[in-house]
Parts: C-alpha cells; structure tokens; sequence
C-alpha cells in the first residue's frame, strides 16, 4: 500500500512538472515493458553476442488455415512490435504465419548498458529468431528503421527473404551529405531532455504532418511512459546508440544490390529525416521529402514495384491501413 501510494504521488507529481496531463492514459513503464501487454503471446530467445547475454523478444503467430508462407515484421525506430496488430490480424487471416521480433534496445527485449549496434548484428540477431523457431524462408516487411535493417537482412539473406517490403523505410537518402555529425553524447542529451509534448510534438511534426488522430497518442505514450521510470538513463543511451547506427550506416547506395522482389509502400506525406534541427531551413525543406525519395528509390531496386498513398504519413499501417494493407496482400500472393 505504502509503495502505491509513494508511486502515485510521484507519477502525480512528475505529470504536473512535466506537462503530462494533456495525456490522461500516461503510465509508468518497465524498461522492458513488463507492464504493457502485447495484443499476442511474446516468447524470448537468448543471445550470446558482444561477450553478454541478451533476450530478444518476439510474437509468433500461426493461422489455423496456414498457407505455408511466412512474413516477418521489422518495427521502426520509436516503436516495437505491438503497433503491428491490425497487421498481424489481416496477414493472419490470410493464413500467413506472422514473425515480430523486438529487437535488442527496444520494446520487450534487452536494454544493454554497453552493445555496438549495427544492422549487420541486428540482422543476425533477427536470423537467430527464425533459426529457433525452425523458418527457413520468409517475406520480410520493415518500417521505418525497420526498413533499413530489412533491407540489410535481405542483402545479407537472399536465400532467407522470399519478398521484401519496406514501408516508408528510413535512410533512403544519405543524411551525412547534408547534417554535420553529432557524437553519441549528443543524442543522450536529447534524449534525456524528452518528455510527452516533446515526443509528441516530434511525432505530430514529421510523422503526421500536423494532422494528429486520438489513435496515435498510443505510441507517444509509450515513450513517455519510460521517461518516468528511474532506468530511464539506459533506455535514453540505447536510443543514442542506434540514431548513431542510423546516421552512420546508410543503406541508400546498396540498393541496386538487392536480388527478391520488392515492393516500396510510401505514404507522401512523410517528411521524416534525421538531423533536420542541426541545418538552416533551407537545407531543411529539401530533407524527407518522400513524394520524391520513393520514385527515386524505386529506380534504384531492381524491378521494384511503388505504391505511393497519398495524404499520407509516415505509418500508412496506422494512418491509412486499408490503403496500406491491399497492395500488402496482392503483393505477397504467388
């Protein structure tokens, strides 16, 4: 009773501070989100990488009408594998076995105090999971930042990956040729200064164009249901750690090398890019320009098929799923 009711005080105290009532649903989080239930059963596989040992976390789901296809979903930078519901629901329905991993530093999964990310281990790392559960061929699906580490899965996958989608994928532009670099420490700092109305206002921004729906305050809340909590330091550092693996690892000039089926699902409205604050306004305006990035992309992958949905941000599985979710079927059917 006594820690409730410290607990509750704290959480009352920290939202007047902090501005949080505007979000009424906000709680506190565990670091690995013990306390948030994902709309699936989550298992865990575990990883000897980096002379540690971690715990990956995935959802796993067979239809009853299996068709004997498989498609892994690959969740973005602040997100993890619970916003893919309605997804799963529809791609389930159809009687494809769904794969959702959360991958290290995010969601379920492990939030290391030291890892050197790379998408190269977050692929492998992915590999480890289809391994354990006995897949031996999937499509891969990635949004986001998901997008980048599909893609490096399938580069370095071919004989795995049936299909690749990417769905408003980031890094389909080098952000180095235009943003000055900026350490580590720097992205902690940032990180460590964020709270409810500056994720939101990130998310209202770029993600939705200034054109926020009720539905979205979900994946808001999330993130800042952890600035509560008092490891909140090391969620802060691994999100660090992969705007580094993000800013540093571009994917943008190996994409003519890219061998499976692709299909590009661009919502035009999107207007994310990082380090859009570190230049003039500008250099600014001609960042994350998705209207143009996913035609230009589409050049780039071999035999690529574009959907672009217009009025439409950087979740098109969210914002517009009916639109995103109908080129996602007709594509993975034989």
């Amino acid at each position: 009773m006594k820690t409730t009711l410290i607990f509750a005080l704290t959480f009352l105290l920290g939202s007047t501070i902090h501005g949080y009532s505007q979000s009424p649903d906000l709680k506190w989080l565990d670091i690995e989100l013990s306390n948030y239930q994902y709309p699936y059963e989550v298992h865990t596989i575990d990883l000897s990488v980096q002379e540690q040992t971690l715990h990956m976390a995935y959802m796993d789901v067979m239809p009853d009408n299996y068709n004997g296809k498989n498609i892994m979903l690959l969740h973005g930078k602040n997100f993890n594998g619970a916003y893919w519901e309605t997804t799963i629901e529809a791609l389930v329905q159809e009687g494809f076995r769904v794969i959702i991993p959360d991958q290290i530093g995010f969601g379920k999964s492990s939030k290391p105090d030291h890892f050197h990310y790379t998408f190269q281990q977050l692929a492998q790392n992915t590999k480890a999971v289809l391994d354990k559960i006995g897949v031996n061929q999937t499509a891969v699906l990635g949004h986001s930042m998901g997008g980048m580490l599909a893609t490096r899965f399938a580069l370095m996958y071919p004989e795995i990956t049936e299909k690749l989608i990417l769905e408003n994928p980031i890094g389909l532009e080098d952000w180095k040729l235009k943003v000055p670099y900026k350490p580590v420490e720097w992205w902690y700092q940032n990180e460590l200064k964020k709270d409810y109305d500056a994720i939101k206002k990130y998310q209202l921004e770029n993600y939705y164009d200034n054109q926020w729906e009720p539905a979205y305050d979900e994946w808001v809340n999330l993130l800042a249901g952890w600035t509560f909590n008092s490891d909140y330091k090391t969620i802060a550092w691994n999100a660090a750690l992969t705007y580094d693996m993000i800013f540093t690892q571009p994917v943008v000039y190996e994409f003519e090398n890219i061998t499976v089926p692709t299909l590009l699902i661009i919502g035009t409205r999107d207007r994310t890019a990082l380090g859009k604050p570190l230049v003039s306004e500008e250099v600014r305006a001609t960042m994350g320009r998705y209207d143009e990035l996913g035609k230009k992309t589409q050049e780039k992958i071999p035999n690529a098929q574009l959907v672009e949905i217009k009025d439409t941000g950087h979740l098109p599985h969210i914002e517009r799923f009916e639109r995103f979710i109908s080129p996602l079927l007709a594509f993975l059917k034989p």
